[in-house]
């Protein structure tokens, strides 16, 4: 089996929560998201290699609840840029073996789960590239600026992390010069060329951006205790 890894992108500022604190130190039933979502991952696998990457002002609050929870465990930290393309280069630049899988994943998803994370990393293990999709449940409409029309919602996927690659592929990706269509990991994978395999993701895979999010992310932790319990 390769090596895996997996990169947790941490870079958000809160602005969208009007919070002063960004929106992945946030407390999710006592515990920050980030670390709910850190968990996930070593839950999955013990042994994973993390690397988190997040903005250098941040580092002291990520020192604090290194501290508390994960004092024994090594975590290894880059610090993001402007971006996110910049941002997954800074983490990718922290992994010197080339024949392993990485997952990039949202620090703010702290609801992916297992058998999510397992399939995403089989898959990628197979093909190269495999990220996490979802189908649409909503019409959705193409909107110009003479008109509307309704299309194909079985045509669209609403895209999630993680997306899990080879890490020599990945490397490679991101070598490119920075592109505006560059809004994921796969995006930038395909423009090389590459094919991307998608991996059936969850509804509850949700990504807190927002303080309807969060109350929602509560209430599915409250579900999750109550199943726990019985």
């Amino acid at each position: 089996m390769m090596p895996k890894y997996v990169i947790v992108v941490a870079g958000g500022r809160g602005l969208r929560m009007n919070e002063p604190v960004p929106k992945q130190f946030l407390t999710l039933a006592g515990k920050p998201i980030l670390v709910h979502t850190l968990d996930a991952f070593i839950s999955w696998d013990a042994h994973i290699k993390t690397v988190l990457v997040l903005p250098e002002d941040h580092l002291p609050t990520w020192n604090k609840i290194k501290d508390k929870y994960y004092p024994r465990r090594e975590i290894i930290v880059a610090f993001g840029g402007e971006t996110r393309f910049q941002s997954v280069r800074s983490g990718l630049n922290e992994i010197h073996e080339e024949n392993a899988l990485v997952a990039v994943h949202d620090a703010v998803r702290p609801f992916i789960t297992s058998d999510i994370i397992r399939d995403s990393y089989t898959q990628a293990e197979e093909s190269g590239a495999a990220i996490v999709a979802i189908k649409l449940k909503d019409t959705i409409r193409k909107v110009t600026t003479v008109s509307n029309e309704v299309l194909d919602r079985d045509a669209y996927r609403l895209v999630q992390t993680p997306q899990v690659f080879r890490v020599s592929l990945l490397q490679a990706a991101y070598r490119q010069q920075e592109k505006r269509i560059f809004t994921d990991d796969a995006s930038v994978v395909e423009a090389l060329g590459e094919r991307v395999t998608l991996v059936e993701g969850s509804y509850t895979n949700i990504k807190i951006t927002t303080r309807e999010d969060l109350l929602y992310g509560e209430w599915l932790l409250s579900m999750k205790s109550d199943d726990d319990r019985t």
